[in-house]
């Protein structure tokens, strides 16, 4: 929801470190980045909860990094931007099922596997959809839709996941719900504008 609007201001504020490290490749700050949603996993497993939000947001920093070293130094890649997108699935699939394996013996897995089926459906929604779009664009002129949760709402409710595990299962009912709704909004754009 926010994701076309932040955009300028996190290119604008990564922009000079981009320019600085420039002679690192991309791929390594999305492997380091990647390590560290991992590490924020296992911590989160083993009730590290303030190392896990931390480590997650040096994950989330260098996941907005990695693009911009390779645009500052011209080395963008589909197999960079494939791989970014790849380290991101990892990342937010751990990071819930580390919650949830934290405070087992409280909560029922159900409100885990709902999040994680919605956000596996709606990304699916939204893969395939850019898919469509790129076919369709080198056709017209078409603009990818933005749904109610994107980058920086997930990365939001993440961190609440991370500071308040007592609540995860309520968390992860309310993400379900407006992934859910994010994944509608795909679906009806797509049939207002894919026939």
């Amino acid at each position: 929801m926010f994701d076309a609007s932040l955009r300028r201001t996190k290119d604008r504020a990564l922009g000079r470190l981009a320019l600085a490290l420039a002679g690192i490749s991309p791929l390594a700050i999305t492997g380091v980045g990647l390590l560290a949603g991992v590490g924020a996993a296992w911590c989160a497993a083993r009730g590290g909860y303030w190392a896990a939000l931390a480590l997650f947001w040096l994950g989330r920093l260098l996941d907005g990094l990695d693009g911009a070293v390779a645009r500052a130094a011209g080395t963008q890649s589909a197999l960079g931007g494939y791989l970014d997108l790849m380290a991101d699935f990892v990342v937010y699939a751990a990071i819930p099922i580390a919650i949830w394996w934290g405070v087992r013996a409280q909560q029922s897995p159900l409100p885990l596997i709902v999040m994680l089926a919605v956000f596996y459906v709606n990304a699916a929604s939204w893969m395939l959809l850019s898919a469509l779009v790129e076919k369709a664009d080198a056709m017209t002129s078409v603009a990818m839709p933005t749904g109610l949760i994107e980058g920086f709402e997930t990365i939001f409710f993440y961190s609440l996941f991370l500071l308040f595990p007592a609540w995860a299962s309520e968390l992860f009912w309310g993400f379900s719900a407006l992934v859910a709704i994010s994944a509608l909004q795909r679906v009806i754009w797509a049939w207002r504008n894919l026939k």
